[in-house]
């Protein structure tokens, strides 16, 4: 079965699909073709664990259940950013839509 899958580190957000059956490794790869990080300079995490390459996302608690179209489940990702350490897990929260106004606050209806 098909996962939604939203892949997000600091104020990047990728969406993405993929099969149950896929390996964290191979979703690694996707990511990748994207942003053109090699699958050893990433560490994938889900609640702030971080997921094993050998492991598929269904072994991981990514089912159709879990990670649906409309509500796709969330993967952080991590950079390497050097030879032994891997940057903080950081994810900014997004941004709120600005407040629309009442047709009777706008300026020239009254």
């Amino acid at each position: 079965m098909d996962v939604f899958l939203m892949i997000r580190r600091q104020k990047t957000t990728i969406f993405t699909d993929a099969k149950e059956s896929t390996t964290v490794y191979e979703l690694k790869r996707i990511v990748e073709g994207i942003l053109k990080r090699p699958p050893e300079d990433q560490r994938l995490y889900k609640d702030d664990q971080s997921l094993e390459d050998s492991k598929t996302l269904g072994d991981c608690g990514f089912t159709n259940q879990t990670a649906r179209p409309q509500a796709p489940a969330t993967v952080g990702l991590a950079f390497r950013i050097n030879d032994e350490m891997f940057e903080q897990l950081h994810v900014e929260a997004f941004s709120s839509p600005p407040r629309t106004p009442r047709c009777d606050e706008a300026p020239g209806l009254r």
